[in-house]
């Protein structure tokens, strides 16, 4: 049965063409993955199916008591309430039943017989739909899966505008799965949480009987969990049947056949033409030569994809530093309270470190208090010699109204706009993406901008906090490539062990800091 259907969609945002005459269709029990480049417009089909934005034009059109949970880059979270009542939120429409039971009891007071039959048979309909959505078993249900998840680690009744950016993903992330939707729809849901709860979602989601649509850049998650691709570029949505793997070699061979139909076409043209121009003047050929025309004039022309910018990541190295780059004394990280034991901690120059572990035990606070941007609660950090640093921050603050033109500019002031344009090309950045205001630029477009100025700043560490957040696949490759050749230290976040076992030396788990 088809839960959803999208017809002949048109899309364009900040002046830009992202979708042009898209068609979907979505079965039940089906399980997708929504892959392409970064910037290509899947964040911004799943906003138009769920009514966030509105297409130029095109249909959609969703089965009926369809209920939907969504899960995007960057939900808001009320401040004020407390984790629990975000989580109890997603029970609102079995309040809401029980809240209309009341009203019904209020009107038997003064009713016929035949009035009294019928509501009791409506109270008793609204009273089995919530034993069976388990009304009653609310807080057990939140306490389970708020277990399975970590998150009541991080108190319950705790206020949520405390959280970090990963807490914050996985209470949004409990939230949905409590709801039990009919559809999930789930953008970049492994972001921010470790390996132990992606290893839960996994199997959650193998065990999901209905439908959902996946964002992910990780590819051995997503092939884990999918059945069905498809693919956004270049303005299109095509369909693959299997994972992710599947879909390159099809893509890969669908490609190849374009590529031979086109130099078959190229090859006819040219030689149509070439008779045109030899035949049209004489008149035993000249009806020839028109019929020929006609035929080039009536030509469908096949057009190649638009090449696409690929990143080229090359991190600028400066003097080595001291032998000593950081070394603390009965270190305590935290805010209002301790999130460590005293730490003795010591980097020296070429370590290449990897800090892991779950949410919210300090990878972040730990990096802000190595670099000052918060005070420790007890004991001391000394600095080396000669270090000139680059830090990408887990949290984006760029100035969203600025073109990335003028947001780069004004890092490096003394450059022309040639140059500018140049350094964001290198980083995979379009003219159109160039040009646009941050805002409106997708999560791994914004990280490739940030990289930029890093990279074009010499500097001999770098310290990074889960930067393959948001990059596509060929990205988040080229970042590791360029990482395994930097000739400075690396003090990296990350929770992709793919990515940080191929660049770290040395990691720190920080379990082992409680």
């Amino acid at each position: 049965m088809s839960i959803l259907q999208v017809s002949n969609l048109n899309h364009s945002f900040g002046g830009r063409e992202i979708l042009k005459d898209v068609n979907f269709r979505l079965l039940n029990g089906e399980h997708v993955g929504l892959v392409g480049p970064n910037g290509e417009g899947k964040s911004s089909f799943l906003n138009i199916i769920t009514g966030k934005l509105q297409p130029d034009v095109g249909t959609i059109e969703w089965a009926k008591r369809v209920r939907v949970g969504y899960l995007d880059q960057h939900t808001y979270l009320q401040e004020g309430m407390t984790i629990k009542d975000v989580l109890k939120d997603a029970f609102s429409y079995l309040f809401d039943i029980e809240k209309e039971i009341e009203d019904i009891y209020l009107q038997m007071s003064d009713v016929d017989e035949e009035k009294m039959n019928s509501l009791l048979e409506t109270v008793g309909m609204l009273q089995d739909m919530l034993e069976h959505h388990d009304f009653y078993l609310i807080d057990s249900k939140i306490e389970e899966v708020s277990k399975a998840m970590g998150v009541d680690k991080f108190g319950l009744d705790n206020p949520v505008n405390d959280l970090s950016g990963g807490q914050r993903s996985k209470v949004l992330l409990c939230k949905l799965l409590l709801e039990k939707p009919d559809i999930l729809l789930l953008d970049e849901p492994t972001n921010y949480l470790d390996e132990e709860h992606i290893e839960w979602l996994r199997r959650y989601l193998n065990e999901y009987e209905n439908a959902f649509i996946l964002i992910s850049h990780d590819i051995g998650f997503l092939n884990s969990v999918i059945n069905l691709i498809y693919h956004v570029e270049n303005m299109e949505l095509n369909r693959y049947v299997g994972d992710y793997n599947d879909f390159l070699r099809l893509h890969e061979e669908k490609q190849r056949q374009l590529e031979a139909a086109y130099n078959r076409q190229q090859q006819e043209i040219s030689q149509l033409k070439d008779f045109v121009a030899r035949n049209k003047a004489r008149v035993a050929t000249r009806n020839m030569a028109m019929s020929r025309q006609k035929k080039l004039d009536k030509m469908d022309l096949i057009e190649l994809p638009r090449e696409k910018a690929k990143p080229e990541f090359n991190f600028e190295n400066k003097s080595a530093p001291g032998r000593l780059i950081f070394e603390t004394k009965d270190l305590v990280i935290g805010y209002d309270r301790p999130l460590t034991r005293p730490l003795n901690l010591r980097m020296e120059r070429g370590q290449r470190i990897a800090v892991i572990g779950e949410n919210g035990l300090g990878k972040t606070t730990l990096i802000k208090t190595l670099l000052g941007l918060i005070n420790p609660i007890s004991g001391t950090i000394e600095n080396g010699q000669n270090i000139e640093l680059g830090y990408f921050e887990q949290e984006d603050t760029t100035d969203g109204t600025k073109t990335a033109i003028d947001d780069l500019w004004e890092t490096f002031p003394s450059h022309t706009q040639a140059s500018i344009r140049a350094m964001l090309a290198k980083c995979g950045l379009t003219t159109a993406n160039m040009e646009s205001q941050v805002m409106v630029l997708s999560g791994g477009e914004r990280a490739k901008l940030r990289l930029c100025k890093i990279m074009n700043h010499p500097t001999n560490i770098l310290i990074l906090d889960e930067p393959t957040n948001h990059m596509d696949p060929e990205a988040k490759e080229e970042l590791k490539r360029a990482l395994r050749e930097y000739k400075g230290g690396i003090f990296l976040i990350s929770h992709e062990r793919d990515f940080y076992e191929e660049i770290a030396t040395t990691i720190w788990q920080m379990i082992d800091f409680k």
